[in-house]
């Protein structure tokens, strides 16, 4: 599994630790990453992600999951979230 959240696109940082003696070592920086279910109401089921917690703030902001979907470019989606996109076209369009 990727260490990618699919919202906003965080990945695995590298840098150093520097010690007071100004000793380098490399480091990773990981994202904070959980694996959550967000709701769609247009297609009334729970949709699992694996976001960061910016990512989900970023959700909340635009106003749901649906809402970020929509507002959202095809092309900066992950892939997994675009299947989710179309069939919310769909069953809004059916409404």
């Amino acid at each position: 599994m990727s260490r990618r959240c699919m919202i906003t696109g965080k990945e695995p940082m590298s840098g150093n630790n520097v010690s007071h003696a100004l000793n380098r070592t490399r480091r990773r920086f990981l994202p904070n990453l959980s694996d959550t279910s967000l709701f769609s109401e247009s297609l009334q089921k729970w949709v699992r992600v694996r976001a960061s917690a910016a990512g989900l703030r970023t959700v909340e902001h635009k106003g749901g999951f649906d809402a970020f979907i929509m507002g959202t470019a095809k092309t900066k989606l992950d892939p997994a979230l675009r299947i989710y996109k179309s069939q919310i076209e769909a069953a809004s369009a059916k409404k």
